[in-house]
């Protein structure tokens, strides 16, 4: 499934956020967005890393799929102020960014992410979830062919249907 000419990586980027430690500092922060692939990162600093972590506080009742998730992303896109324009920058193809390439990061990033969930959700808003596994509070962007997933990790989904076998054979 395709989100956007980005291929839904900021979605990706937004549930990474969502997911990552709520005391990560800024190289955590600045490490995480060039893992996934955002460029240019430029510099975080402890100001940007804490407006992150709360941007990402910001994004996780988006991936719980609630009743007023419209409402959710219309807010963060409005607290964003995205404007979409065309660039070209470092020899790339054109591409749309979401804010000025020269605006913080923090700013750049609330933007980018804030515009793809908006496309994910007017696309299938079934495509963004939160693991099913009892206490595990990870979130995910189901890129799958069939949009059926329910678990963040392969792993967490093992140890539901492990639990379920075991439960079922001391029945």
């Amino acid at each position: 499934m395709h989100f956007n000419p980005y291929g839904g990586a900021a979605a990706e980027l937004a549930a990474a956020l969502v997911n990552a430690d709520p005391g990560s500092g800024a190289d955590e922060l600045a490490a995480l967005l060039r893992d996934h692939g955002y460029k240019p990162v430029g510099t975080l600093d402890a100001d940007q890393a804490r407006e992150l972590t709360d941007w990402a506080a910001r994004l996780s009742p988006v991936f719980d799929g609630a009743a007023d998730q419209v409402a959710l992303v219309n807010d963060l896109l409005v607290e964003a102020a995205a404007k979409p324009y065309i660039s070209t920058h470092d020899d790339r193809p054109p591409h749309l960014h979401f804010a000025p390439e020269h605006a913080p990061t923090a700013h750049r990033v609330r933007a980018f992410t804030a515009a793809d969930l908006a496309h994910a959700v007017c696309e299938d808003p079934g495509r963004l979830g939160r693991c099913a596994r009892p206490g595990c509070r990870t979130v995910y962007v189901d890129t799958s062919r069939n949009g059926r997933r329910r678990y963040c990790t392969t792993r967490c989904a093992n140890r539901v249907h492990v639990a379920d076998h075991r439960r079922g054979r001391t029945a």
